[in-house]
């Protein structure tokens, strides 16, 4: 489980095929201290929940599987492309964001960006199946950071990113048509199940 405060900003070092057909092997550069952690953690990829399969000073290896790469923009990437990093949460870890699972729902893209005082404005939008969960002033995570929906139009929700995000998140480079990993707040799932649930 995860915050959605993105803690680093990762380095695609490599792109192989998998153990299996279809999945596919990343190495990514860090600057986390990997001493402790270990085979088998977990870290969020731009909002999607990987295991490290194995590990270096200033590196780590994950796997993604053939569905991942489909449910997911992790099949875009190659090397020297910047990623959004998060390490697990522990217990007695400050819960700064918002409940991130590192499941992404499904894949949006950034509609435009518009410099607005101090920060800029986004416009994501979002598949179908997914728009009905976004909500003004709800949270969604998109590439793995935590943000909180200004308004939302149809498909598409805008946000506003502070100079310090831009800064410390991969959404600083973001472009318009840029595809981007969505997790809609489980909270919000959990509301529309119960609201399905009474209509029947």
């Amino acid at each position: 489980m995860f915050t959605g405060i993105v803690t680093d900003i990762g380095e695609i070092v490599s792109v192989t095929p998998g153990g299996s057909a279809g999945d596919r092997r990343f190495v990514v550069r860090t600057r986390h201290d990997m001493k402790p952690i270990a085979i088998g953690a977990s870290i969020a990829c731009s909002g999607c929940c990987l295991t490290v399969v194995e590990k270096g000073a200033d590196r780590f290896t994950v796997e993604a599987s053939g569905e991942t790469l489909d449910k997911t923009h992790l099949g875009d990437w190659k090397a020297g492309a910047r990623i959004n990093l998060e390490l697990s949460l522990k217990l007695g870890d400050e819960l700064g964001g918002h409940l991130v699972y590192g499941h992404v729902d499904g894949i949006g893209r950034v509609i435009s960006t518009t410099p607005e005082g101090g920060s800029v404005r986004f416009v994501f939008e979002a598949p179908p199946a997914l728009a009905r969960f976004v909500a003004a002033k709800g949270s969604v995570a998109v590439d793995g950071v935590s943000l909180t929906v200004n308004e939302v139009d149809g498909n598409r929700f805008g946000v506003n990113i502070i100079s310090h995000t831009q800064a410390v998140t991969t959404l600083g480079q973001a472009k318009a048509g840029q595809r981007v990993n969505l997790e809609v707040d489980m909270l919000a799932r959990y509301v529309a199940r119960l609201l399905e649930h009474e209509k029947t």
